[in-house]
């Protein structure tokens, strides 16, 4: 199941659990006055660990590869349309917030603010 490139501009290499080579699409964003860091999850195509299980990890080497401040941007995590029959599968937007519980880690974005962020 192939991701559709228009979710992403750059694939990125990162390092997963225990060290493992991973891969997830990458699209940074600046939207008044924020920066919007969008990690995509490929599926199959991610010969590692997903971007859930990378989580804060993830955002510090995206962070300090591209020079950004982790206290400064806005992360969200793509699960992207794969035009699968399985409602898994569906397009979701979620800004993760690590400071939070657990319950209250990830919110959905709507698909306005999705669509106002990554047009």
């Amino acid at each position: 199941m192939k991701v559709s490139e228009t979710y992403y501009d750059e694939l990125f290499n990162f390092r997963g659990q225990w060290d493992m080579e991973s891969m997830c699409g990458l699209k940074i964003r600046t939207v008044d006055g924020k920066t919007y860091v969008i990690v995509t999850e490929l599926y199959q195509e991610n010969p590692g660990t997903s971007v859930t299980y990378a989580g804060e990890s993830l955002k510090q080497q995206i962070c300090e590869a591209k020079g950004l401040d982790p206290n400064g941007i806005v992360y969200l995590e793509c699960n992207p349309n794969t035009n699968s029959k399985l409602s898994f599968y569906d397009e979701e937007f979620f800004e993760v917030d690590f400071a939070a519980d657990i319950q209250n880690r990830y919110r959905r974005l709507t698909p306005e603010e999705v669509k106002n962020i990554v047009g």
